[in-house]
């Protein structure tokens, strides 16, 4: 529960914050509940989830777009309700732990709970309705200013800020995409999730004059979490917390 020493928690230590991408996924179940609170207790300053709408309506945290039941039935999230998602545990090929599929609001509680930074990338179309569904629920649980929504789409971007003008954005950009797009995003003030084997220092003092800011994904090895530092960059997102498990 929220109290006062997670409230003195800082968002970031030593000016690079840690991203745990889909929780601590290297150890627990990616995107579940035991995920975000393993990574919380880990000393995170924040998590990244995936988001799906179930066909009742609720939002779960799921990067792909099927969810394997403990007996191996494999749902389409998108084409199921909660209520069947949820019928079993979530088969778990990592530890022992009986886990569910997490809910989006669950997942902002625990980020809440222990002063976080959210990292929302949306999975799938969403309409206005729908958009206003998701960031109500960030306003509600946490504040938009604590949460970063990302996306490879611009189109998707500016939609959000016409609607929410106070959430932080960030383009999501790896290999193949549309350097233009970078362009773009320097013009509207969206900061930049990087993929790590595209970065350059270029790029990074380019968003940072412009007083944007500047994600990495994703660190999974000591080689990788040392350059991610050298780069002056303001997040890094990692499974293992930058190979220190």
């Amino acid at each position: 529960m929220f109290n006062e020493d997670n409230a003195k928690r800082p968002a970031k230590d030593l000016g690079i914050c840690m991203i745990g991408h889909r929780g601590y996924s290297s150890k627990y179940f990616m995107n579940t509940e035991l995920a975000f609170t393993k990574a919380a207790e880990h000393g995170s300053g924040g998590c990244e989830t995936d988001i799906r709408k179930t066909t009742d309506g609720v939002y779960v945290c799921s990067h792909n777009s099927t969810a394997i039941l403990a007996d191996g039935t494999e749902l389409v999230v998108s084409e199921s309700s909660y209520e069947q998602l949820t019928a079993q545990p979530l088969l778990n090929p990592l530890t022992d732990d009986v886990i569910y599929l997490c809910t989006m609001r669950r997942y902002l509680e625990i980020m809440r709970d222990n002063n976080m930074i959210c990292f929302l990338e949306l999975k799938g179309d969403y309409n206005d309705d729908e958009l206003h569904e998701i960031f109500g629920m960030v306003e509600e649980v946490y504040a938009l200013d604590k949460c970063i929504m990302q996306s490879f789409s611009i189109a998707n971007l500016l939609r959000t800020r016409a609607m929410f003008p106070g959430m932080p954005l960030m383009i999501t950009y790896g290999a193949g995409d549309n350097p233009a797009d970078l362009e773009t995003c320097l013009e509207q003030g969206f900061s930049l999730d990087v993929d790590l084997n595209v970065v350059t220092r270029r790029m990074i003092d380019r968003f940072h004059q412009a007083g944007l800011e500047v994600a990495l994904w994703t660190a999974n090895t000591e080689e990788a979490f040392k350059f991610s530092k050298t780069l002056g960059i303001d997040y890094i997102e990692s499974d293992v917390f930058g190979g220190l498990d």
